[in-house]
């Protein structure tokens, strides 16, 4: 049987699971990184992590512009690249820049070829208070790292399915949705992807579009239900109604 081709997603399980091993709480694509890694409260440690096959000028720059934003930049790179990774060059600019360099291999071992140093850049406070926001708002870690060609499932889009959970038993007011959702009432007003219809001031049930996304993410949305049988109706009368 052939071997499942290696991609930036396969290296994400072994690199979260040498991170966690370190003591940090590992979460895949947030704000753009392929992961976020934190350690500590107050304040936090934060590690970003970036994925790819092979060593490449591409990933460098892409690392250089994480380092505002985060204490520890970790580069991990698959099998494909260990050729490229014994060039004493490779190792001098990581150590010249502060970076980890971890090698991961086609079994899924991490060997660590360079720890970071302590690097100071200018921080920029808005992108690193938004990664620790979305990092900390995220239930579980609904996003493999590397995914490119799927949408994330980001915090704001699990409190939207927490909303149309609430809302696949039928309309419901924005007062009993703050309950489940404190920031519903903001999240029913956009509507940023369509899911939900104002019946009246205050009362919102679900579009079309509402409740088959709820059929598609709700497994990802970790603590919600499946869509209910009512909710299965609904679609029934919403095609019905179109």
């Amino acid at each position: 049987m052939p071997h499942e081709r290696p991609t930036e997603t396969t290296l994400y399980e072994p690199v979260k699971r040498y991170l966690e091993t370190l003591g940090y709480t590992v979460k895949g694509e947030v704000c753009g990184c392929d992961l976020v890694a934190i350690r500590g409260d107050e304040p936090p440690v934060v590690v970003i992590g970036e994925l790819k096959l092979s060593f490449s000028l591409d990933l460098v720059l892409q690392a250089v512009d994480r380092t505002a934003a985060c204490d520890e930049v970790w580069l991990a790179v698959g099998p494909a690249g260990r050729k490229r990774l014994r060039d004493p060059r490779v190792r001098k600019l990581c150590r010249f820049l502060g970076f980890g360099l971890l090698w991961v291999s086609s079994s899924g071992a991490v060997e660590v070829l360079i720890e970071p140093r302590p690097w100071r850049p200018r921080q920029d406070k808005k992108r690193r208070a938004r990664l620790i926001d979305e990092h900390r708002k995220r239930v579980g870690d609904p996003a493999p790292g590397g995914s490119r060609r799927q949408p994330i499932m980001t915090a704001y889009r699990q409190r939207a399915i927490a909303c149309a959970a609430s809302l696949a038993q039928g309309p419901r007011r924005t007062s009993e949705l703050r309950s489940v959702v404190p920031t519903a009432p903001s999240i029913l007003l956009r509507n940023w992807y369509g899911w939900f219809t104002r019946i009246e001031r205050g009362l919102y049930g679900l579009t079309p579009e509402g409740i088959v996304a709820l059929a598609r993410w709700s497994p990802a949305a970790l603590t919600l239900k499946p869509a209910s049988d009512l909710a299965k109706r609904q679609i029934r009368f919403w095609r019905g109604a179109c």
